[in-house]
């Protein structure tokens, strides 16, 4: 893990950090654009996940933190602990088509959300990898902050 890595898990639980962080994405899907999808900011595991827009239709593109499980990709609908769910959830819930740009890499995947005892150890996993999403639940307001297993299909054209 890289020494910006390091520093971002640390201060990750701080109320400014996710403040800052919001603030921050814009910079980060530039980054990531141009590098297509090679780099983040902050050298965490991160991946682009484009959604069908439920009401739209159109393609929208959201940088994720991620972790492994086997050869699916798990993300959190966090929304940095705001009350509400993030959009991209919805849509991912709606049309669960997706891809997933990993370093560079477009993989189309199966949006599934996680339930019960296989959320649970999930959780506890993602939890090791971003300490602060147990503050980002906390202060959700009482929403529980979804996770999703992302499921590699190959034989679906990205």
């Amino acid at each position: 893990m890289t020494g910006i890595a390091s520093l971002a898990r640390r201060w990750g639980r701080y109320k400014w950090f996710a403040v800052v962080g919001r603030a921050y994405v814009p910079l980060d899907r530039l980054v990531a654009k141009l590098s297509r999808g090679r780099a983040t900011a902050l050298g965490l595991p991160s991946l682009l996940l484009t959604t069908t827009g439920r009401r739209s239709g159109e393609p929208r593109t959201q940088p994720l933190l991620y972790i492994l499980d086997g050869d699916d990709f798990v993300v959190v609908g966090s929304n940095w602990g705001q009350p509400h769910q993030p959009a991209w959830t919805a849509n991912l819930l709606a049309r669960p088509a997706a891809v997933a740009n990993v370093r560079g890499v477009d993989i189309p995947v199966r949006g599934e959300l996680v339930r019960g005892a296989d959320r649970d150890r999930l959780w506890a996993d993602l939890l090791r990898a971003w300490p602060a999403y147990a503050n980002y639940a906390d202060r959700a307001g009482g929403r529980e902050l979804r996770v999703f297993r992302l499921r590699r299909e190959p034989d679906r054209v990205g």
